[in-house]
């Protein structure tokens, strides 16, 4: 279901982004979402840059991330690598899935979209724990 979310999505953009020339931008961006790589395994001390220079050999890199805690600001140990084309994202899938980068064996697949969150806490509006709904206390 994300991935027709995904495409509905980029398909309303790239009909509001070039109106007379749909086809052309809707195919680079179905292209892209098959570009785009999940490395797993980095080690604490890989940053983007690095990453980026680790995959740099395979083909134009468009943009690399390693994905950082939001309070402490250290890595969580994976990252993205989007390619400029196809082909370049699949070469470098198949050349450093499970080899070494900084000391770490790396995990390298193709990115997918992840499922959508669920609201609340717990999935049913309340904060668990406790008694659960409908039984008595017997008056205890």
């Amino acid at each position: 279901m994300a991935f027709y979310n995904k495409l509905g999505s980029l398909l309303r953009q790239s009909n509001a982004v070039s109106a007379n020339s749909s086809t052309p931008a809707m195919l680079n961006a179905i292209r892209c979402m098959s570009s785009k790589l999940f490395v797993g395994g980095l080690s604490w001390g890989t940053d983007d840059q690095s990453l980026r220079d680790a995959f740099a050999s395979f083909g134009d890199v468009v943009d690399a991330r390693v994905i950082v805690d939001r309070d402490s600001g250290r890595s969580r140990g994976f990252g993205f690598v989007n390619f400029q084309d196809e082909e370049s994202a699949k070469e470098a899938m198949t050349a450093m899935d499970g080899q070494q980068l900084q000391g770490r064996n790396i995990r390298v697949s193709i990115a997918t979209e992840r499922a959508p969150r669920s609201g609340g806490f717990g999935g049913q509006g309340g904060f668990g724990g406790g008694y659960g709904g409908g039984q008595t206390n017997d008056g205890f």
